[in-house]
C-alpha cells in the first residue's frame, strides 16, 4: 500500500510564491508519473501540472509560466512550486502518483493541501 503525504499549503499574498510537496511511502519500485491536481469549491478536480519517469512536464494553460513541477526520485517525492500566485489559484491541491508498488499497479492520492491566495 502506498502513502502520500502533502505539505507546504497555506495563505499567500497575491503575487507571492509557495511550494507544495508530495511524499510517497510504501514498498514502491517505480512511479511513473506524478501529478498535481485542484479542486475549487462545487467543482471536480483539474490538472495543474504533471512530470514522467523521464522529466517531460505538461501544465494547464492557466499556470505555465508561473507553476513548475518536479520530482525526487530518490526520495519518492513531488513538488509544485508555485510563484506569481493569483487569487483565482485559491483552491485545495493534490498530488497523484502512478506506478509500481510491491509488484502491484498503484494510483493513489495525497490528502489534499489548501492554497488560499489573499490580501
Amino acid at each position: 500500500q502506498v502513502q502520500l503525504v502533502e505539505s507546504g499549503g497555506g495563505l499567500a499574498q497575491p503575487g507571492g510564491s509557495l511550494t507544495l510537496s508530495c511524499a510517497a511511502s510504501g514498498r514502491i519500485s517505480s512511479i511513473n508519473r506524478m501529478a498535481w491536481y485542484r479542486q475549487f469549491p462545487g467543482k471536480g478536480r483539474e490538472l495543474v501540472a504533471q512530470i514522467d519517469s523521464g522529466g517531460s512536464t505538461n501544465y494547464a494553460d492557466s499556470v505555465k509560466g508561473r507553476f513548475a513541477i518536479s520530482r525526487d526520485n530518490a526520495k519518492n517525492t513531488a513538488y509544485l512550486q508555485m510563484n506569481s500566485l493569483k487569487p483565482e489559484d485559491t483552491a485545495v491541491y493534490y498530488c497523484n502518483m502512478y506506478g509500481v508498488a510491491a509488484g502491484v499497479w498503484f494510483n493513489d492520492w495525497g490528502q489534499g493541501t489548501q492554497v488560499t491566495v489573499s490580501s
